[in-house]
């Protein structure tokens, strides 16, 4: 009797603990004095008012006379602040009213469980037009756990959108994701490629491709036009393998036949879990291209190579007169937490806002790298350690090519919702200048490199150091600038004597997205200007090369030039134009050519003109005008694989021709097949 009557006790006591804990929902503004059981109605018929007050449904939704419903998720932090989670939309513009219309909301009480203070979740689903809501809409508590909701892998046929994956950079798909997150006060756009769960909360890019799908019923239709090759999927797990190809043919006005590219290759992606993510891709390739792209090819050709594919990598000879150069990119993505992404592979960085970059670029062919991604606050902070070559013949020996390491920082800070600062620095070595590989010193995340290199001496590496800068004149106009400094003495920079130490290049642009209010349609603008012998060294190891193609900009040193481009993408047609006009200094070839002018980051500047007189486009001054045009359709959005044609006009004008600069005049025309999932330069 006394183990019944304890039972029943225990069972009172539980039973007493359980009711007594406390749900408490937010406390909007005007329901401070609202009893308990009525606060969740009060919050839901405030939060409703306001919401329906402040939003403004898009020209472009109210044109296209669309009716639906967007699904948003956000949470309401133990602070009292809104955060939208999750916008699922058919339209971008909804999705980024949804975001500015979150921002206007006013702090509240957080809700409270058991008297504690918690993050509380919320899914709320608002119609289109407004006045389909009525009295259906209602803010309800979002039981699911939100991230299993967001990343259910067994419900979408785009698993990649959901992942720690690197959006392939290709500046026409960047285009439309950074005019999304310039729509939010925190986000940071030099640092690519970006993360696809990096860029989730601004841009819904599975409701953008849903929204392109075709209505294929056939197996082959779906593949061909909509879907990934083979899908693999499982609880905590997903992998893709798709083929990659680049078919191209075409003509130049040279004396060969044809112009092709022959790219077959295969890309298998997947994700174990919600945090590691993988990628790796092979491509057999073929080419033969237009007269100026091979003779740059075949410059400064290593040991046992018919040359170096610009961009891609070292090549054999194919038949008489062509390149045979396979290509291999991996690369693994761990992201912990918020905090932090790290990945290590083989491939390509950007650092920049531009089309053109003195910090990083994306020209030169794929490197071993690893990166480490720090955000918080207003802050990223990047990491870059890479390992790169040197092919040229004179760096060649004991069959090895020389191996270089490049470590770099950069930091962005949004200073306001408008306004970002970036600081960036690097430093080259070698394997002579540091025979163990990076010196210890430059491994550490957040060195001054500049101060290493003087304490160990200016042959233990190349250090730069540079400052870029954006600023959002409006949500879709916006101006940016890099400025880079590889040597410069202060005192003699406005002196007008044209210091040989005054290395340092200039980068000024902007971009207007929805230009004229045309959707799709992006326009840009830049300037890059460049002091002679800018990226080279005294010691010819250090330079800021690759595989024979710059690290930063595609011309080198010694040049100005001017850039304009359009780009107009929808649905899934898509065009580009871009001009480019501009003036390099080269070097002399026969008589003179002992001396550097500045032009040839490969020639240590120890062989220049003067120590004064120093100017932008001395030497064999070259004019250069580039006009590319490109239109196409996107036949399966998976892989970008494009139907394109293309055509290329290009004036090369030097004071003096010799046998590897001269006077040459280029029309190149070329229709082809291709994925696109990353940039090709032929600009040069």
């Amino acid at each position: 009797m006394k183990k019944i009557l304890l039972s029943i006790s225990l069972l009172l006591c539980v039973s007493f603990s359980l009711s007594a804990q406390v749900s408490k929902p937010p406390v909007y503004r005007g329901c401070e004095e609202t009893s308990l059981n009525d606060l969740e109605a009060c919050f839901n018929d405030k939060l409703k008012a306001d919401i329906l007050e402040e939003f403004k449904v898009p020209s472009i939704v109210q044109e296209a006379g669309y009716k639906g419903r967007i699904k948003i998720v956000f949470v309401v932090t133990k602070e009292g602040k809104f955060e939208v989670l999750y916008v699922n939309a058919m339209y971008p513009e909804l999705e980024a009213e949804v975001n500015r219309v979150f921002q206007t909301l006013p702090d509240v009480q957080g809700p409270t469980y058991n008297g504690r203070s918690i993050d509380e979740r919320y899914q709320l689903p608002l119609s289109i037009p407004l006045s389909d809501n009525n009295k259906e809409i209602a803010v309800v508590e979002e039981k699911k756990n939100i991230e299993e909701e967001i990343l259910d892998i067994q419900t979408t046929l785009f698993p990649e959108f959901q992942s720690e994956l690197n959006i392939p950079f290709v500046h026409q798909e960047y285009d439309d994701i950074i005019y999304h997150l310039n729509m939010d006060e925190n986000t940071h756009t030099a640092s690519k490629p970006y993360l696809f769960n990096e860029v989730k909360p601004y841009i819904n890019l599975e409701a953008k491709r849903t929204k392109i799908l075709k209505d294929k019923e056939s197996w082959g239709g779906r593949k061909l036009h909509n879907e990934h090759l083979a899908l693999v999927k499982g609880k905590n797990f997903w992998f893709t393998l798709n083929p990659v190809f680049d078919l191209q043919i075409g003509k130049d006005n040279s004396d060969v036949d044809y112009t092709y590219n022959n790219t077959r290759g295969l890309q298998i992606q997947g994700s174990l879990g919600k945090k590691f993510s993988f990628s790796t891709s092979f491509y057999e390739s073929q080419g033969r291209f237009a007269e100026y792209v091979n003779d740059y090819a075949k410059l400064r050709t290593p040991p046992e190579s018919y040359g170096v594919v610009p961009g891609r990598g070292r090549a054999k000879q194919f038949k008489e007169d062509s390149f045979d150069y396979p290509v291999a990119e991996a690369y693994l993505s761990y992201t912990p937490n918020k905090f932090f992404n790290f990945q290590f592979g083989n491939g390509k960085n950007f650092i920049g806002d531009g089309y053109r970059s003195f910090f990083l670029s994306d020209v030169a062919s794929p490197y071993p790298f690893l990166k480490i991604s720090t955000t918080f606050w207003k802050i990223k902070y990047t990491n870059l350690w890479m390992w790169m070559e040197d092919v040229r013949p004179e760096a060649v020996a004991n069959d090895s090519n020389l191996r270089k390491y490049v470590a770099m920082h950069h930091l962005s800070w949004n200073v306001t919702k408008r306004f970002n600062i970036g600081l960036f620095e690097s430093v080259i070595t070698s394997e002579n200048s540091s025979p163990n590989g990076f010196d210890v010193s430059f491994y550490n995340p957040i060195i001054f490199y500049r101060s290493v290199e003087f304490s160990r001496g200016s042959r233990s590496g190349n250090a730069t150091i540079g400052l870029n800068m954006k600023y959002r004149i409006k949500d879709n106009l916006s101006v940016y600038n890099q400025f880079l400094i590889d040597e410069m003495t202060t005192s003699r920079v406005f002196d007008g004597s044209g210091y040989h130490g005054n290395k340092f290049a200039f980068q000024l642009g902007a971009k207007y997205y929805r230009a004229f209010k045309v959707d799709g349609l992006m326009l840009q603008g830049e300037f890059n200007w460049v002091r002679p012998y800018t990226f080279s060294s005294d010691d010819v190891e250090l330079n800021a090369g690759h595989n024979n193609q710059p690290i930063a900009h595609l011309w080198g040193g010694n040049f100005y030039e001017v850039i304009g481009i359009a780009r107009y993408s929808k649905n899934r047609w898509f065009g580009n134009a871009k001009l480019i006009a501009g003036k390099k200094g080269f070097d002399f070839e026969g008589e003179g050519s002992e001396i550097s002018y500045g032009g040839d980051i490969w020639r240590s500047y120890n062989e220049r003109l003067s120590n004064t007189g120093n100017e932008v486009g001395q030497g064999n001054s070259t004019n250069i005008f580039i006009a590319d045009f490109q239109a196409g359709y996107v036949v399966n959005p998976v892989t970008n694989l494009q139907l394109f044609g293309g055509v290329t006009f290009r004036n090369f004008s030097p004071d003096r021709s010799g046998n590897v600069i001269s006077e040459n005049n280029t029309s190149w025309f070329s229709i082809g097949l291709k994925s696109s999932l990353f940039n090709w330069y032929t600009d040069f």
